[in-house]
């Protein structure tokens, strides 16, 4: 069975995927939704010309693709996700920033209309890794910070990856961390944002693309984890494995670390 791939979004990320899904021999590419583009065909990376749209519902009927992947932001993730899940079509979404509440509206959906979809904030199978890391160390140091280092076009601080990586390590813990709070802050800010005691720092730089570090601190020791995505590509083995993972789901799936066995 060939999966038919519809890509959203013609920036860095959406460019890596459809190279990705072009280069699999059990996907094709069949169309692109791209709201800021006039023109009605898009050059795939390897050769050829797919449709592309910024009429969501239009294109999704002319390609009748199987698969949406969606890298792209919080106001038109939801409008693909509506037209998508109208027409039964399943949902690989990386777009970070969305609502708490837009997602659970998104969970009761797919699950009444029995459609699949994966929700993740990184698709670096390292980053799961890390962050499965994080929520085991959680249950043993009483304090911790996270450094996330992004490229300068990231739109939102902090990332929807240190966000989800703090929520794990508080849930793994049960309360709150102990966190530092300096007597004077000289510069206002310095010490970082604070989610439930654990305080995030936000990196914004060219020449990064996606870096993440947690570092526990207890008594007389220190640990560092620590995860790199120097290239793009780090982000296609795992858009790959959902997009075949979620031709077998009927529901939503948060987070990658279930499609890999750490759930």
């Amino acid at each position: 069975m060939t999966i038919r791939v519809v890509v959203s979004g013609t920036g860095n990320m959406g460019r890596e995927v459809l190279a990705a899904v072009s280069g699999e021999p059990d996907m094709e590419p069949v169309g692109v939704l791209e709201k800021f583009s006039s023109e009605d065909e898009f050059a795939l990376p390897g050769g050829g010309v797919v449709p592309m749209s910024a009429d969501v519902p239009s294109l999704l009927e002319r390609t009748k693709p199987d698969v949406v992947v969606d890298f792209t932001n919080a106001g038109w993730t939801p409008l693909v996700a509506d037209a998508a899940l109208e027409r039964g079509v399943r949902l690989v979404i990386g777009t970070t920033g969305l609502p708490d509440s837009w997602l659970d509206e998104l969970e009761a959906r797919c699950r009444e209309r029995e459609v699949g979809a994966v929700v993740t904030a990184n698709y670096a199978i390292g980053a799961i890794l890390l962050m499965h890391a994080a929520k085991v160390a959680a249950r043993f140091f009483d304090a911790v910070e996270i450094i996330e280092l992004h490229h300068d076009g990231k739109v939102d601080a902090p990332s929807g990856t240190a966000l989800t990586t703090a929520r794990l390590m508080l849930a793994a813990r049960g309360k709150p961390f102990d966190r530092n709070v300096p007597e004077n802050e000289t510069v206002p800010g310095t010490r970082g944002g604070d989610v439930e005691g654990v305080t995030i720092h936000s990196v914004r730089l060219p020449g990064l693309v996606a870096h993440q570090e947690v570092i526990f601190g207890g008594r007389g020791q220190t640990l560092s984890i620590r995860h790199d995505s120097i290239g793009r590509e780090s982000f296609m083995p795992g858009v790959l494995l959902a997009t075949r993972e979620v031709m077998n789901r009927r529901e939503l799936v948060r987070g990658l670390d279930t499609l890999v066995g750490l759930a």
